[in-house]
């Protein structure tokens, strides 16, 4: 009886203790902190009305982009004209323009990295467009050619202003709003076509590069409106403005952010070009660097072709323009646009649109590897294509055909690097992929505007060949983007 009465208080005692236990440990569950990263607050904001001003602000800097570069072949026979430049010089001026952007972009990448993208995009706008201003008053060639390359480094930043745009997409948009970019960049390059048209014959080039700066005065005014990116703010311990941030961002697109608090590890390594060659991301870069390259030889080399082509009357293997001498006896071509010339360019500038919706298709369904494969094997079929014999209107609607399927190549590459790339290296690998097409960018004038006045065959081969090898390479990239989110790191 009594070991009975003994063995209950016993008993009692450790139930006690084991339900105290239970409650505690429910307890401490309920109370733990929640917690969410940029990722999280990213998709759970969604799309809305912030990100249609950043689309707009962003997407914008494609307008100074593409006004820089249709300058280079708008302007061509003017200073041609003005200071009796030989082929090769007029080449010179493209090469130097693509060597301040190459070698700045390596560096833009890595500033963007350490120190932010929207300072090195800040910075590259009011760099470039000081420099363009003092173009227009370049008294020679030399002076000209100089300051183009400033101005070439101002856009090596421009680049960042599409990392900045991904980096706050939503995942499922990103597939349909990045290619929209094309939109801009036409606008850039209607604008100086019209200007062309309008101002060169009247008031000269000069007043044309002046001009042709109040877009990046409009934009650097509205890049206040533009937040740093959330995830280079966590990526570099600052947390608490990332947070401040996306509450803005919640707040405009009247929506909310997780429950908890915003927590991502900080990563002192970034920026380094070295992680670009890791096994992880080795084969991928290699690719990536060879298509960007590419991608850019062949659309600058589109562009330059079509005002060779046009300037010179170089259709169905016609003879290159006539040589009128200088007083010194030196040797030059000197023939102006004409109106239908202008018209030609507009038209197949029009082509930088005219695959976008099949773009955003082939993207979402098909992938960015296959899309890429596909528009960049038919982008050298229609380089030999250009070597048929044909009308002049035969000839716009190839052009027209083959602007829109390098701009389609630009837009994919441009989606997929910034897409497989880890915030802490996301900048530095754009940064060297832009360098990679600088080189593409460089090299085209002297195939498109050099090698067009010894044989028009010559100078088309080279670029079919780069986009047939290009699309062999991209169907062996490691990694599909589709529907990923974006990596914080390594």
């Amino acid at each position: 009886m009594n070991t009975t009465m003994k063995r209950k208080p016993m008993i009692n005692t450790i139930y006690l203790e084991e339900l105290n236990q239970e409650t505690n440990e429910s307890h401490t569950e309920a109370t733990e902190e929640k917690t969410y990263t940029v990722e999280d607050a990213v998709e759970t904001i969604g799309f809305g009305r912030f990100h249609i001003l950043l689309f707009f602000i962003m997407g914008s800097t494609s307008i100074v982009e593409a006004t820089e570069i249709m300058l280079l072949a708008v302007v061509s026979p003017a200073i041609r004209c003005e200071w009796r430049l030989e082929d090769w010089q007029v080449a010179f001026v493209t090469t130097m323009v693509f060597l301040g952007f190459m070698v700045c972009s390596l560096f833009s990448g890595y500033l963007a990295d350490k120190y932010g993208r929207w300072k090195v995009v800040f910075g590259c706008f009011v760099w470039g467009l000081y420099f363009s201003l003092l173009t227009s008053f370049a008294p020679t060639y030399g002076w000209f050619v100089f300051l183009r390359a400033m101005v070439g480094v101002g856009v090596s930043g421009h680049s960042q202003g599409f990392v900045l745009k991904t980096e706050f997409l939503p995942k499922k948009y990103r597939g349909f709003m990045l290619p929209l970019a094309s939109f801009f960049w036409l606008i850039g390059s209607l604008m100086v076509i019209i200007l062309g048209l309008a101002v060169v014959p009247t008031y000269g080039w000069r007043w044309l590069i002046r001009i042709s700066t109040i877009p990046s005065i409009v934009l650097i005014v509205l890049f206040k409106f533009i937040p740093e990116s959330a995830r280079y703010n966590v990526s570099s311990g600052n947390t608490k403005v990332a947070t401040e941030t996306l509450q803005k961002i919640a707040k405009m697109n009247r929506a909310c952010l997780p429950e908890g608090r915003l927590v991502e590890s900080v990563v002192e390594r970034r920026g380094y070009f070295l992680d670009l060659l890791t096994p992880s991301y080795r084969r991928t870069s290699l690719i990536l660097w060879y298509s960007w390259f590419v991608a850019s030889f062949s659309y600058y080399g589109i562009i330059l072709a079509s005002s060779e082509l046009l300037e010179r009357n170089l259709v169905c293997g016609t003879q290159a323009g006539i040589k009128t001498n200088g007083a010194d006896g030196a040797p030059c071509y000197c023939s102006s646009f004409g109106p239908s010339d202008y018209h030609t360019m507009l038209i197949s500038t029009l082509g930088e649109i005219a695959f976008v919706p099949l773009n955003i298709a082939t993207l979402n369904v098909l992938g960015r590897r296959l899309s890429l494969t596909i528009s960049t094997l038919v982008t050298g079929i229609f380089f030999l294509l250009l070597n048929i014999c044909t009308t002049s209107f035969g000839l716009t609607v190839l052009l027209f055909i083959l602007r829109a399927l390098a701009s389609t190549n630009f837009n994919t590459v441009y989606i997929y690097t910034a897409e497989v790339y880890p915030t802490t290296m996301r900048s530095v690998g754009m940064g060297f992929c832009n360098s990679a097409s600088r080189i593409g960018g460089m090299t085209a004038p002297f195939i498109a505007q050099v090698l067009m006045s010894k044989s028009v065959a010559s100078a088309l081969c080279p670029f079919s060949v780069a986009c047939f090898i290009c699309a062999v390479a991209v169907w062996f990239l490691p990694i599909e983007t589709t529907g990923r989110a974006l990596q914080q790191e390594k």
